[in-house]
């Protein structure tokens, strides 16, 4: 099976090179407005968001910036499929100017711009992300009133297209393929991941100005949503692509990526971050398969019995739905003209 990953240094206010209804899924991170590292980007795209920064008018500041990314989710309205899913990892703000300090609730505003685009809310997902000190901002030190709350969560809001879900062929082996465990979607498919923690990325030898600009999540996050949302031979796009970890988790995961990126300084450091990417992918499926294989140790221990054998592994299952589940790993990643073609072949496990 081959997987294609196609790159853009381009603005993805204008996806000029993705064609309408292209694409089943996106799983992006955008800059988040009123958060002070990005904004010199922001005010690159609209010169008079300075100026309201400047004059303490933080709300139209706000308003501005999540108009420039208004025209990304238009496109995304274009290109995704009907009941092609978006899901958008994004953090609310937190900031003073003039004296008022007040929470900008950016999760309710990109909430707002996707069902106006006839998109239908799902439930989202919170995880709870490393803060930079153990110190929490009070406000006045251990006196009430007036002391605030420490933002230590970030949103995944999920949108479907259109109100219909993805019909698929019946029997088809690339959905019954990306099963996943039982024991997974219990986790999974909760509102609140616990067990999903910030990491800081690679990103020596970049310049200070780029890496202040680089927002990654870990790769556990958009690995998992690919999982969730998305068959074999799917597309995901990543329009805010960073240093590409979406699609390490493409390729991770079998599945085909786009992604438009400002910077080209993170394809360079992308570069290094795939030179492992088979180990990388053999190392995702195996762990899946070893958290498994506990669970059925821990679910005989208790003296229950599951059900059914997995047809490519040596382990029983829970359901028959997931028992024809197939991993996928890298044997190869070739470059093209416009990103990379992967190779992958069926992960082979010990007993």
């Amino acid at each position: 099976m081959e997987t294609t990953h196609r790159l853009f240094v381009d603005d993805s206010r204008d996806l000029r090179a993705v064609a309408d209804d292209s694409v089943e899924l996106v799983v992006t991170s955008p800059p988040y407005p009123m958060i002070e590292m990005w904004d010199d980007l922001f005010a690159d795209l609209d010169p008079a968001i300075s100026s309201e920064l400047e004059s303490g008018n933080g709300q139209a500041a706000f308003e501005a910036m999540h108009t420039q990314l208004d025209q990304v989710w238009d496109e995304l309205e274009r290109v995704l499929v009907d009941g092609g899913i978006a899901c958008i990892n994004v953090g609310d703000a937190t900031r003073s100017l003039e004296d008022s300090f007040r929470v900008y609730p950016n999760h309710a505003r990109v909430t707002e711009a996707f069902e106006d685009r006839g998109f239908d809310p799902l439930p989202d997902i919170l995880w709870r992300k490393p803060t930079n000190s153990a110190a929490k901002f009070m406000g006045s030190g251990m006196i009430p009133p007036n002391a605030y709350v420490t933002l230590e969560h970030e949103y995944v809001l999920i949108f479907r297209n259109g109100g219909d879900r993805r019909a698929f062929e019946p029997g088809a082996d690339r959905r019954y393929e990306a099963a996943y465990f039982w024991e997974e979607r219990n986790r999974w498919f909760t509102d609140v991941w616990t067990d999903v923690k910030g990491e800081l990325q690679g990103l020596e030898g970049v310049p200070d100005d780029v890496r202040e600009r680089s927002g990654a999540y870990p790769l556990e996050i958009p690995y998992r949503l690919l999982c969730m949302y998305s068959a074999y031979g799917d597309t995901v796009l990543d329009p805010f692509w960073g240093t590409g970890t979406t699609t390490l988790a493409a390729m991770c995961a079998g599945r085909n990526s786009i992604g438009y990126e400002l910077e080209d300084t993170f394809l360079e450091v992308f570069e290094d971050r795939i030179d492992d990417i088979g180990t990388l992918s053999r190392s995702v499926g195996r762990t899946r398969l070893e958290r498994h294989r506990e669970f059925v140790d821990r679910r005989r221990a208790d003296g229950d019995d599951l059900g059914y054998e997995a047809v490519n592994y040596e382990t029983p299952v829970m359901t028959k739905m997931e028992s024809e589940v197939l991993f996928r790993e890298v044997e190869s990643v070739n470059r093209t003209d416009s990103g990379y073609a992967v190779e992958h072949v069926p992960l082979e496990t010990r007993n």
